[in-house]
């Protein structure tokens, strides 16, 4: 059942919307903080698609989101978050790019009270509405002002781009440009990279480096950790040899001088012998020069 609000507008559950621009302008902003707490952050647009758009869709938030996180750039991104455009039937894209904003978590993107749209926007066709994907989005997007569009057909797996042209303040609304690939990629102004089909993926470059995905950045992570593990386990290894050697030349040097000592005391106690020995030699000689000087002096007599 419809709600009438403030300034005109009316809260439909069956097809939620955000006010017009005229009637937010007229709010206050407890009128419009009540009005974003009644825009649901759920709805059901279109039925699933199944595993290979939910995982395709995965890949690439996951690839992005880690990307931007290590460069630091301010850059909003989300996927299937519901999107409010003033008085504009509310839509959930697989990927939205909004550039020069905090990556805080949302329930839901309401472009009156964010400041601005989205910058980019990132469909994954599979088996859902691809007229919905590849036609009515290519108006729709244009024309609420989204920079890019891209759709990544994963059955077909082929990618198309999208980009608005220069703003020409002769012409009220704006129509989508093609991206043209080169060298099988398509260049994004949004993001700064470059987009290309290999394989069954979608995969991102930065000049010529290629994101890694997170499992392969895991698998990447895990070999490094291996190695260093090994390299640990190698240091500590060499550590207990070293010990060991050390210790063994300890206990060498140990018996080396207790048997040093040894051969001191032993040359002492032979040195000391052999003064002995010398004493009693030159005692006996004094005694017998003493009892041959008494011999000769009683044979005189």
């Amino acid at each position: 059942m419809r709600q009438a609000l403030e300034h005109g507008y009316a809260f439909d559950p069956d097809d939620p919307r955000a006010p017009s621009e005229a009637a937010w302008e007229r709010m206050t902003d407890e009128e419009r903080a009540r009005v974003v707490d009644m825009l649901p952050s759920e709805f059901e647009l279109e039925p699933p698609e199944g595993d290979p758009h939910r995982v395709a869709a995965a890949q690439v938030i996951a690839t992005l989101d880690a990307y931007f996180r290590r460069s630091g750039r301010r850059i909003y991104l989300s996927s299937n978050l519901a999107v409010f455009y003033p008085d504009e039937p509310a839509f959930a894209p697989d990927l939205l790019a909004v550039l020069d904003v905090e990556p805080g978590e949302r329930m839901k993107w309401v472009v009156g009270a964010e400041g601005k749209g989205l910058d980019l926007v990132l469909e994954v066709a599979y088996a859902g509405n691809l007229t919905k994907d590849f036609e009515t989005n290519v108006e729709r997007y244009a024309r609420l002002g989204i920079s890019e569009y891209f759709i990544f057909d994963r059955r077909r797996l082929s990618l198309r781009g999208y980009r608005l042209p220069p703003a020409d303040t002769a012409r009220r609304t704006r129509s989508y440009q093609p991206v043209m690939p080169q060298a099988g990629r398509f260049a994004s102004q949004v993001l700064g990279l470059e987009l290309a089909v290999e394989g069954s993926k979608l995969r991102f470059f930065s000049g010529t480096a290629k994101l890694e995905e997170a499992d392969e950045l895991i698998a990447r992570l895990g070999v490094m950790l291996d190695d260093v593990l090994a390299r640990k386990d190698e240091a500590e290894l060499r550590a207990v040899d070293e010990a060991s050697r050390a210790e063994e030349a300890e206990l060498r040097a140990e018996a080396e001088a207790k048997r040093a000592a040894a051969e001191a005391k032993r040359a002492e106690s032979e040195a000391k012998r052999a003064e002995a020995e010398a004493r009693r030699a030159s005692d006996l000689e004094r005694q017998l020069a003493e009892a041959l000087a008494e011999i000769e002096r009683l044979r005189r007599n």
